[in-house]
């Protein structure tokens, strides 16, 4: 809602729950101070969802108001975490518990309402769009908390009042105005297992005069990481449960000991060899002597990459908000947003695994520290130097319109006209790759020279040593960490020869010039009819430039190609209100609302789409609505313009005899051998569980041809506030969202599912060309490519169930909010076959009930509030035995096939808040998130998240304090 001022006669109605008890005060405020001799002013105000201003808040279509009171009694301390936490929020788009995450999105924070995809939910600040990265996502982290007023989540698709990307709904974050005084506030809270800690200070400062007003927000975030060597979870790749002892497996041969692959040939098998690793018994053995070395035992020299991971990113945030409003006479004004906002965030993975045979680098026979007298392949992971991603960016976003009203034969009219501006700028910096030239020539031939310095070359070619051009500096892999000495990884000289720092960077630009016409047309007997007009030029431009060594791949850094386009588009739009009858029996109130967008996009054509909606009042207690509307959503810039790019993808082959879905069936063995088994860079070189990451880089790619996705939604819903029960409203609604022509960002597990399990045939030679390649012998994967790509459909069906009770007793004042959302229905279908059925869209991260009830209670000066959060079960594949709890299920998608599942218990979180109110005009809060440590269960389909569990559940108990001072 947007306006300046809510006049005294403004009529409360019967408002949608969630929407009128947090009004009530405010407007009951207003009323008591308003002056009793104009009680029929009306200020008509827009409500998001719709541009056309009016005098009832009620609208058609279900709207979530998150106050500033709300956002003050909950520990969660930015704008990210309030919305993620809503009941209609589906999982994260990118999780903080995936640290191997990469690109210019990493370290934001995105909302994904109805698990429909973050870039389907528009994010407005004032109304007015968010800037986005090349993928599509808006980062609703970069506005400061301290600014924020309230939040309006509109539950309903509205492109044709915003434009592309409202397929799932519209958050819109309405800042703080006309603010008088200042307001300084600080929180700080961490883990009670001592890490995670953050902590937030912000200063809010403003001044209204007659002729406008300033409001300047600043906050400053930081949020430490959270290692995964101190969590149950993320500790062990494959966790039995809460705090529970890990399964067997999980760890990786490429280890930090060094280990030496000596040619052993056979007459059955020419290429077989013998792995040995370097004795550790306290002393730094001789590792050029083989009489130090002892044959490998996968049970001593294996390791665990996680204890050299984080498991939560760590962020810096610093923000600026500016809002000015200046009164250029009595009808017109100007009004600029400004934002700023400076990120950063950090991440890190173990030192990477090296294999020399998989990059045609093996030690020279020549090498001095090599112990045989022939080349040998070595695998080695650069534990002393961890791979870290530092992403940096900054946000500089203006708005600056001029708007006013004008009147017509008694009629108002309200007009703006305005420019838009957003630029993110981003640089990623990475360590702890190897460069592929630096590692061939350290492991070359090196020799020992007349100073008794290991060098590179030979004594009749020597190379200097050094790491500049023309320089080397051997290396002798196969010296284990902790050794320092004989040419090992811990020298610092090794390490600067080795390692070189990656660099990408990255800009996104979105401009938009707009105007705005908003009135009536005429009176009919039951109102006004209210119409909005508007036009609008958007142009969208970005690019992402890795550097050198990605872009030629001559590191182990994952190769990519630079992304790099844009897009514009003209749009124009009507919206009508249409009040059909009023104040008669069984109509109180009737209206229908009709909007129709048109969008012409220089990259694809034009679409025009259109919805329709209603509100009924049989009684005054009693509210029907409904829509239906029209969507859609362009491709963006890295759907269309991205390069390619190799990835290390986890996943599960489906003929996997262990793990797959379908290991052993007829269509698998006509491309695997009996008895196939995924491989892995795993101590024996299989997969030793789900989710395991492939030992040879995949490749992803964008697609030109993308067209936009369409949809249709629908919502019908009643809002009931019985007479008899002052304070209560209660809202059911139903809703329904169908994309089709989807664009499909593909995974290597869903390729796989479609061509195996479902028996889709085009999956298998998917992009014009074979989606993979398997060995003909052994059945291994060689190569795999996905991309976007136009398909089949999604859609998702539920209800959404409000209810909030405001009570005044003589023990103080209560307040119920129990807000939950059901999903009956989420489904998708990744081809335009005929025949072949739909799926269910995921299990791992698609909960079918959340429901969040939060009681709050104030008394004086005093104040508490208890909240929980409820997950539903879901389901995964059952990967072990002792955890598959239906063994014979079967789902149509499967085609008959059975496919068994395991079943997940349901998980609540509880959180705590107390709050005084100083008399020195202050507020101190203590609380505490997850108070009673609860956990969920292990997911090995590790939804969201770089290890077996969710990665939206809370991981551990957070306490924290809040103190707020005003002046």
């Amino acid at each position: 809602m947007t306006t300046r001022n809510l006049r005294p006669a403004l009529r409360l109605g019967l408002l949608p729950a969630g929407i009128a008890v947090a009004l009530v005060p405010v407007l009951a405020g207003a009323q008591e101070a308003a002056p009793a001799q104009d009680p029929t002013t009306l200020d008509r105000i827009e409500v998001t969802g719709s541009r056309i201003r009016q005098v009832d808040l009620e609208t058609a279509a279900p709207v979530l108001l998150i106050n500033r009171e709300d956002i003050e009694q909950q520990g969660f301390n930015s704008v990210a975490d309030i919305l993620q936490n809503i009941s209609a929020a589906g999982s994260p788009a990118i999780s903080r518990t995936s640290p191997l995450s990469s690109g210019e999105a990493v370290g934001g924070s995105y909302i994904d309402l109805r698990n429909l995809g973050a870039n389907r939910t528009l994010i407005l600040v004032n109304g007015k769009r968010l800037g986005i990265t090349n993928g599509g996502l808006q980062d609703v982290a970069s506005i400061p908390a301290a600014m924020v007023e309230r939040i309006e989540v509109l539950k309903d698709g509205a492109s044709t009042i915003y434009g592309s990307d409202a397929i799932a709904g519209v958050i819109n974050i309405i800042t703080r105005q006309n603010f008088d005084g200042a307001e300084a506030n600080a929180y700080i809270g961490q883990y009670d297992q001592g890490d995670g800690t953050r902590e937030q200070y912000s200063f809010v400062m403003g001044s209204t005069g007659e002729k406008g007003s300033v409001t300047v927000g600043v906050e400053f975030t930081e949020e430490d990481p959270v290692w995964a060597g101190d969590r149950w979870f993320s500790r062990n790749r494959f966790p039995t449960g809460e705090k529970s002892e890990p399964r067997p497996g999980g760890l990786s041969s490429i280890s930090q000991y060094g280990t030496l692959y000596v040619p052993t040939p056979t007459a059955a098998n020419p290429n077989a060899t013998t792995a040995y690793t370097l004795i550790r018994d306290g002393q730094d053995r001789d590792a050029r002597d083989f009489a130090n070395y002892r044959l490998y035992d996968p049970a001593l020299d294996s390791t665990n990459p996680s204890l050299a991971s984080t498991v939560y990113s760590g962020v810096k945030r610093k923000s600026m908000f500016f809002n000015g409003v200046y009164d250029i006479s009595d009808d017109i004004r100007f009004e600029s947003d400004v934002l700023y906002t400076d990120r950063e965030s950090f991440a890190q993975n173990a030192g990477y695994p090296y294999r020399s045979n998989a990059f045609g680098t093996p030690m020279s026979a020549d090498s001095y520290y090599n112990p045989l007298d022939e080349e040998v392949t070595f695998w080695r992971r650069g534990w002393e130097v961890p791979r870290e991603v530092q992403n940096n960016l900054t946000t500089f976003r203006f708005t600056g319109e001029f708007a006013g009203a004008f009147q017509i034969a008694d009629r108002y009219w309200d007009w703006d006209v305005g420019y838009l501006y957003n630029q993110n700028k981003g640089t990623q910096i990475s360590t702890g790759n190897f460069s592929l030239a630096a590692v061939a020539g350290a492991v070359g031939p090196s020799f020992l020279n007349s100073q008794g310095v290991v060098q590179c070359g030979t004594a009749a070619d020597p190379i200097p040593l050094g790491f500049g051009p023309g320089a080397c500096t051997p290396w002798n892999p196969l010296v284990p960490d902790g050794v320092t000495g004989q040419g090992g990884l811990a020298d610092p000289a090794v390490q600067a020869y080795l390692y070189l720092p990656g660099q990408a960077l990255s800009e996104t630009t979105t401009k938009s010039y707009y105007a705005n016409l908003a009135g009536s047309l005429f009176s009919l007997p039951a109102g006004d009819v209210g119409v909005a007009v508007g036009i609008e030029h958007r142009a969208e431009d970005g690019f992402f430039s890795p550097d050198a060594l990605a872009q030629t791949g001559t590191s182990t850094d994952l190769a990519s190609g630079p992304t790099g386009g844009g897009y514009s588009l003209d749009e124009a739009y009507v919206e009508f209100l249409v009040p059909i009858l009023a104040d008669m029996p069984f109509a109180q109130e009737l209206s229908v609302s009709l909007a129709s967008r048109y969008s012409d996009y220089d990259t694809f054509g034009d679409t025009t789409n259109s919805k329709f909606g209603f509100t009924w009042k049989p009684l005054d207690s009693v509210l029907l609505r409904g829509t239906w509307s029209e969507g859609f959503r362009a491709p963006t810039v890295s759907d269309l313009y991205g390069g390619v790019g190799q990835s290390f993808e986890d996943y599960t082959d489906p003929c996997d005899t262990v793990f797959g879905a379908v290991g052993g069936s007829a269509q698998c063995l006509e491309d695997v051998p009996a008895g196939y088994r995924q491989p892995a860079s795993d101590p024996d070189g299989i997969a030793d569980g789900p989710g395991t990451q492939t030992p040879i880089p995949f490749l992803s790619g964008s697609n030109p041809d993308l067209t936009p996705e369409t949809s249709e939604s629908q919502t019908l819903g009643v809002v009931w506030s019985p007479g008899f029960a002052e304070g209560l409203n209660l809202s059911l609604d139903w809703f329904n969202i169908r994309i089709e022509n989807t664009i499909v960002s593909d995974s290597p597990t869903a390729i796989l599912d479609d061509c195996y399990i479902r028996g889709i045939d085009s999956r298998c030679d998917a992009l014009g060309s074979d989606a993979f390649v398997r060995d003909p012998v052994t059945g291994e994967l060689t190569s795999l490519a996905f991309g976007g790509r136009n398909a089949g459909f999604i859609e998702t069906e539920g209800f959404d169930f409000d209810l909030n009770y405001r009570m005044q007793t003589a023990y103080g004042n209560f307040g119920l909010a129990w807000l939950n959302t059901y999903v009956s229905k989420n489904e998708l279908k990744t081809d335009n076959l005929e025949g072949v059925p739909q799926q269910q869209n995921g299990f791992g991260g698609n909960f079918r009930l959340r429901s969040n009830a939060s009681l709050a209670w104030d008394m004086g000066d005093f104040g508490a509030t208890w909240s929980t959060r409820y997950y539903s079960g879901v389901k995964e594949n059952c990967y072990f035995d002792d955890r598959c709890s239906l063994p014979d299920y079967a789902a149509p998608d499967t085609l008959g096939t059975n496919v068994p599942m395991n079943e997940l218990g349901s998980t609540t979180f509880h959180d705590v808040q107390v709050r005084w109110n100083a008399p020195w005009n202050a507020t101190v809060s203590l609380g505490a998130n997850n108070v009673f440590e609860k956990y969920g269960s292990p997911n090995y389909d590790q939804p969201n998240s770089g290890y077996s569990y969710y990665g939206g559940f809370d991981i551990g108990r957070f306490v924290y304090m809040k103190y707020q001072q005003r002046f």
